[in-house]
């Protein structure tokens, strides 16, 4: 039992570590510039720095809130997220280029009022792709494809609407099938998604001379405020503390932690007792769920039905023989925090999620549970032929023949009359001769002194009836 102990408290402290609010204290001025990153894969968990740093903003009365941005893109749902709190913003919101801004990146940073780039970066190509639960990249259905690109071309018009931008530019950057034309000059043409330099996106074009994108290309963010009239003031950079750290590292490996733990459930109900399987099983799973909860995206009550569901689940193994409902109970409380944790949960929202935002966790859930189920049959049909599998399990047999025995043979026995020392309901005493053995009946009740007869002998358990009934027999 040190294990699940271990494991339970384990999963209680690490739900317990959060990142540090901030101070009470701190000063509240005016005179401060907030600036987030937004680097590297653009997932769940980077939705909670990214609402953490703005609502420091707003708390403050900053003067402006500026992103610094080098991301490859991520998943559609985060952008969205992300666009939809920069759009809560009250106040000049900038992105700073530093690299890349592809995909996802992109529809961020045209919400943005105002963007700059470093030189030799690129902004563009935010056409979007179908990522299986372990990372890889495979074609979109064509069932699916238009469905997906008119969403993703929606979400990016609307973004670019928000932050002042032209509208069909945003869109050339997810629809390579139309040509996007400003007066009489092709900025891109058919069959082509859009993708500008620094230099192709600061452009001038139209008869205004505006600028295509960018409002300029320069060195870093002290330039850029610099540029925009702020130079001088506080700049305030949030840091990603070691747990948001962990907590994206997490999100972006969520299916395979979800598989892992529970395979090792699996196996655990699959065996008598409880050892190393269940005790991994329930680790990954914390940390899993510990990740999301320090993301922002799990609250209290999804870890005290994870803890609930894991206490029904000891008590069916430990205290309650077979598995019933105590058991199924438990499993579905788990299975049940586990899809609410990768929930989105936004401030202020509805209670109960809309169904857009449950698709994608119900499907790294499902994904999960069926990958558990083929690894599940894989191992129980090949692990026992691994030489590993043979120095962990006894491949002796001990038989009879061999010269071994797990009780004495009882089989000379059969036809002994005796009579019954105690009552027998149905087990007790018999006396057969000056012998006293512990017998049993068939279930019938036979009071003390009753003449028995031994019928049957299966090694020290010897079946009586009353003498005078049906013939002994050995099986």
């Amino acid at each position: 039992m040190h294990a699940p102990k271990m494991a339970l408290v384990l999963l209680a402290a690490l739900a317990m570590l959060a990142p540090a609010a901030p101070a009470a204290g701190e000063a509240r001025s005016s005179e401060v510039v907030y600036v987030i990153p937004i680097r590297g894969m653009i997932e769940p968990a980077l939705l909670y720095v990214v609402r953490r740093g703005v609502e420091e903003a707003q708390a403050v009365n900053a003067r402006a809130v500026a992103f610094v941005m080098d991301t490859p893109g991520g998943t559609v749902e985060a952008a969205s997220d992300i666009v939809r709190t920069i759009q809560g913003v009250d106040r000049p919101t900038y992105t700073f280029v530093e690299k890349n801004a592809f995909s996802a990146g992109a529809i961020i940073a045209l919400s943005t009022k105002h963007i700059y780039m470093a030189p030799g970066s690129v902004i563009g190509d935010a056409m979007p792709i179908l990522m299986t639960p372990f990372g890889g990249v495979q074609p979109l259905p064509e069932d699916l494809q238009e469905k997906t690109v008119s969403g993703v071309a929606a979400l990016i018009r609307a973004a670019a609407e928000a932050g002042g931008h032209n509208k069909e530019l945003a869109e050339k950057m997810v629809r390579r099938e139309m040509e996007l034309k400003i007066g009489n000059e092709v900025i891109c043409p058919e069959g082509r998604l859009l993708t500008l330099t620094n230099q192709e996106a600061e452009r001038k074009i139209g008869r205004d001379g505006g600028n295509l994108l960018s409002d300029g290309t320069v060195a870093d963010v002290d330039e850029m405020l610099r540029q925009v009239g702020l130079g001088g003031l506080e700049i305030k950079e949030i840091q990603v503390t070691w747990a948001e750290h962990v907590a994206r590292f997490v999100a972006a490996l969520a299916p395979l932690f979800l598989i892992a733990g529970l395979l090792g459930i699996w196996i655990e109900l699959k065996t008598p007792g409880f050892g190393l399987p269940g005790t991994l099983g329930i680790l990954c799973l914390a940390v899993f769920f510990w990740g999301h909860h320090i993301a922002g995206l799990a609250g209290w009550e999804d870890i005290l039905i994870f803890l609930l569901g894991i206490i029904l689940l000891f008590i069916e193994v430990f205290l309650i023989p077979g598995f019933g409902v105590v058991g199924i109970a438990g499993i579905v409380l788990m299975l049940w925090a586990v899809l609410a944790a990768m929930i989105q949960h936004i401030p202020g929202g509805p209670w109960i999620p809309a169904w857009g935002d449950v698709q994608v966790p119900l499907l790294k859930l499902s994904s999960s549970l069926v990958a558990t189920t083929v690894i599940g049959v894989l191992l129980g049909r090949y692990l026992p032929q691994t030489q590993l599998f043979g120095r962990l399990v006894l491949q002796q047999s001990t038989s009879r023949q061999e010269g071994f025995a797990a009780s004495s043979d009882t089989r000379s026995l059969l036809g002994l009359e005796g009579r019954a020392l105690s009552a027998l309901r149905p087990a007790g005493d018999g006396l057969f001769g000056d012998r006293k053995l512990d017998v049993v009946t068939r279930g019938e009740f036979l009071a003390a002194g009753t003449p028995i007869r031994i019928v049957e002998s299966h090694g020290n358990r010897i079946i009586v009836e009353a003498a005078g009934g049906a013939s002994g027999r050995n099986e």
